[in-house]
């Protein structure tokens, strides 16, 4: 997304390393946490890439096309595991959002979104408002897992349930800044 350089590379790095602790994550133990962690490590390595600042790297126009198209998969993985499991409907909303922006970029002049007419602005604010309670409901619920101790000194990093909050919250957070800069 386009902005300011040292937003974008800040939510580079975020969402990085974000995407590097869901890495972590697919090495659980626990099945639940593993197909999770796939999903969420592509979100964050894709957030990653689309954010890096346009004065840096202005992508071809096809690299959008191919974001859209992954993401699209994604959406349609995450809409087939949703039967199983409801966390992933917030992945379908998640993986349907970054397909959405990404087929944005690739109908915006020369891939430049950000300057006023980009998107649908009733499904980008929709997207927003999701994003931004979901972001306070995420807050929310670290705040207690954390005072809570979970995971405690033995847990594995892959299987800390407050750490895996965090990431989700810091992603749900650049989800949000994409989203404001469309």
């Amino acid at each position: 997304m386009h902005g300011p350089a040292t937003s974008g590379w800040l939510l580079v790095a975020l969402c990085a390393a974000a995407g590097a602790y869901c890495l972590l994550r697919m090495r659980s133990g626990v099945e639940d946490q593993r197909r999770a962690a796939g999903g969420e490590a592509l979100m964050g390595f894709g957030m990653a890439l689309m954010s890096v600042p346009a004065a840096v790297l202005t992508p071809p126009p096809w690299t959008w096309l191919l974001y859209a198209a992954v993401f699209g998969a994604a959406a349609l993985h995450a809409l087939w595991e949703a039967r199983m499991s409801p966390h992933h409907l917030h992945h379908l909303v998640g993986a349907f959002a970054m397909a959405y922006m990404a087929a944005v970029m690739a109908a915006a002049p020369e891939g430049h979104a950000g300057h006023g007419g980009a998107g649908v602005p009733l499904l980008t604010g929709a997207l927003l408002l999701y994003f931004a309670v979901y972001v306070l409901w995420a807050g929310a619920r670290l705040v207690p897992a954390a005072a809570a101790g979970h995971g405690g000194r033995g847990a594995a990093w892959g299987d800390r349930p407050e750490l895996a909050r965090a990431c989700r919250l810091s992603m749900g957070i650049a989800m949000v800044a994409m989203l404001l800069t469309l």
